[in-house]
């Protein structure tokens, strides 16, 4: 069993022991597993109630419970692999890669969008309902897509323009700098994930700051909206990590040269794993109204509305209200 690195255009193996490494795939397919229970729980919560249709809030937070999802199954997927098959077709290796990449560069760019609608329904509320409308959420969603689209898929035409034909029907330990190994994408890769770390935190620190302040102004109750802005700061920072994952990882590998295996497993699950698993607590557990008819299909019942059919009007001024929660509950 083994995981990899890239260092100096080759791959270096650090095995595991067959205890070592069973604990490891046993502990991510878990947590992966137990996450995506509560994604889709999520999901069918949103799908189930169409009061969340037309919360801009709800179909942002319902991108990025899918995109999510979609990042992490791949992700360990490919963890799995590694220990398993270890070495897997080019093409088969570049499908899992670009689509990780795509999801892992859309989780910020669907937190900024987050943070701005929360930073206008706090700080505009009268202005939320012109400025954050549905149709011009699902075109930032479009455009999350597109840019991620933009950012990713040179690097699988520059490839194919570069390297031989036999180089795609080889086989190879699935990494991002494996199956796409020219150094002019990896130069390119380093300063778009500059740009968008110094662009996505400068507009995060903003619009959290803003609503801080706000928040502090508007609410009695400033310490627990304190709290929930600064766990959606905690969310964010730890998303942003993989545009630094390899300045990371190179120094730990040189400080802990004897636990190569264990500093890799570390950085995968605190870059890779953590971000994603916060994410259903932080958006959709902690959401009054999310919750409340969440709570019921994470135990297997039936909806709130099995029961007992429950005003209209109640649920709209639910749905309505929810935009200001992050700052009021």
């Amino acid at each position: 069993m083994s995981s990899a690195v890239l260092g100096n255009a080759s791959v270096a193996e650090y095995r595991d022991s067959f205890s070592k490494a069973l604990i490891k795939n046993v502990l991510v397919v878990a947590i992966g597993l137990s996450v995506n229970y509560i994604n889709i729980c999520l999901m069918y919560t949103f799908c189930k109630h169409q009061i969340f249709y037309w919360n801009p809030r709800y179909i942002l937070f319902f991108h990025l419970v899918v995109n999510d999802m979609i990042q992490m199954s791949v992700s360990i997927i490919l963890f799995v692999v590694s220990y398993t098959l270890y070495r897997i077709s080019v093409s088969v290796c570049a499908a899992f890669i670009l689509i990780a990449v795509i999801t892992s560069e859309n989780t910020p760019l669907n937190l900024a969008c987050m943070a701005a609608e929360c930073y206008v329904a706090v700080c505009l509320p009268l202005q939320h309902a012109r400025v954050c409308t549905v149709r011009r959420t699902l075109l930032f969603i479009a455009g999350i897509w597109t840019g991620s689209f933009i950012s990713t898929f040179p690097d699988l035409f520059v490839t194919l323009a570069t390297e031989p034909a036999e180089f795609f029907s080889g086989k190879i330990f699935c990494l991002r700098e494996t199956a796409f190994p020219s150094p002019e994408l990896a130069r390119k890769r380093d300063f778009i994930y500059i740009v968008y770390l110094v662009l996505i935190l400068s507009v995060i620190f903003f619009l959290y700051f803003k609503i801080l302040f706000t928040a502090r102004m508007a609410s009695k109750d400033a310490k627990k909206a304190r709290n929930t802005i600064v766990l959606h700061g905690v969310q964010v920072l730890l998303c942003m990590t993989m545009y630094g994952e390899a300045l990371v990882k190179m120094p730990l590998l040189r400080w802990f040269p004897k636990n190569n295996s264990d500093t890799l497993f570390a950085c995968y699950i605190v870059m890779r794993i953590l971000p994603r698993a916060i994410s259903p607590v932080i958006y959709g557990v902690r959401d009054k109204c999310f919750r409340k008819y969440l709570k019921h299909y994470l135990v297997c019942k039936n909806g709130p509305n099995s029961r007992s059919k429950r005003p209209f009007r109640r649920n709209v001024v639910c749905a309505v209200g929810s935009a200001f929660s992050d700052a009021r509950t």
